[in-house]
Parts: structure tokens; sequence; C-alpha cells
């Protein structure tokens, strides 16, 4: 029986979507009251112990345009479909998280739709590795993980305000001035003297 078959036999119409690539990995998609309980099966009754990561996926394309985009030219056309990418998605948010299996030799990549400022439940009861991960995830996004034991900031100061992850978070340094910071760049030491000699020379 395949790892696929093995969860659906576990978990029945808690799967929301699947994609398997040979070779490559197998995602899966599930419903967001399946969160914590997908993960319980899967390291309990299929063997995958290892947590590698969680985290969280906004996509919906920036209304910033893209980073490397010049801010003083024309705004080229953009298309603003939200695209949640393998095994699909209903949500603009997304937490994704990957376990492997030591004895398999092989990973699963789980994902569950969250609304905007919404919540799943928190896998630290069965990852305790999860935690930092859920409280970046917090941080970052705005999503909550009900359950956690202590969701606080770890890198931005208590009184900051917003999520710099998501996409509607303006990056104000890429605003201002184009990616990677053209108004930035200074000569090489000598290339401002090479320059004169050359018009001299001229």
């Amino acid at each position: 029986m395949s790892i696929l078959d093995r969860l659906r036999s576990l978990i029945g119409d808690s799967i929301a979507d699947s994609l398997i690539k040979p070779s490559d990995d197998l995602w899966v998609r599930v419903k967001p009251e399946a969160w914590r309980r997908t993960a319980q099966v899967l390291r309990d009754e299929m063997g995958f112990e290892y947590f590698c990561f969680l985290s969280a996926m906004d996509w919906m394309p920036s209304p910033f345009g893209k980073s490397e985009d010049d801010p003083t030219d024309e705004a080229p056309p953009r298309d603003d479909t939200i695209k949640q990418g393998y095994a699909g998605g209903d949500t603009r948010f997304q937490v994704l998280a990957r376990l492997y299996s030591l004895k398999q030799h092989v990973g699963i990549i789980l994902k569950v739709d969250v609304e905007d400022r919404g919540a799943v439940d928190s896998w630290v009861p069965v990852f305790a590795g999860a935690n930092w991960h859920e409280r970046e995830t917090w941080e970052m996004f705005g999503i909550s993980f009900t359950g956690h034991p202590d969701l606080r900031k770890m890198y931005l100061p208590g009184d900051f305000e917003g999520n710099p992850l998501r996409k509607d978070f303006p990056l104000l340094a890429r605003i201002i001035k184009p990616w990677p910071g053209i108004v930035d760049v200074e000569p090489l030491p000598g290339a401002a003297d090479d320059e004169q000699e050359g018009a001299v020379a001229e």
C-alpha cells in the first residue's frame, strides 16, 4: 500500500487534495480540523518521526510588484490571480510542514488552508520542535496556533505593528529604490581615476 493510500485509510476524507511527483516528493493538503491529527497519525502509525520544518505561504501576488522592478518605471501589468501551488487550496494563506521517515527514507509535505488572521491547531503537542517554527509563522504572517504554549515574538520589537512576510506589508526600502539598491553602488577603488585618465586621453 502506498503512503498516500495508507494515510487516506487512516484519516479518510480529511485529505482535501494531494500530488505525487515520482522521485521528487509527495504533497498532501488536509482540512483544517485534521491538521494536528494528521501529524499524530503520521508520527505514531506511519513512522514519520522526524519534523523538518513548518512555515506559511502568502500566495497573493505582491501589490508592490517584484523586488527587481525599478520603482521609477511605469508598473508593468500583473496577474493578481492567487495560485496555491501543488495540491491546490482555497485561501490566500496556507501553513506548510514537512515530515520525514528515517526508516523509509521518504518525506511528505503537508499543507492546510488558513483564513486571513486565522488559526490552526498547534503541532507542539506532537512535535516539540514545531515551537519556534510556529512562533516565527505567527510573528511574520499573523497566523495563530491554537494550543501553542507561548506565542511571543522572536525577532521584532514588542511594539512592532504588522507582519513582514505578508505580501501586502510595504517594504519601504524596495519601494524607494530599485533592487539591489542601485543608488548605493559605489565605484571600486581606482575606478574613478581610470575614468578620468580615459577622459583625458580622448
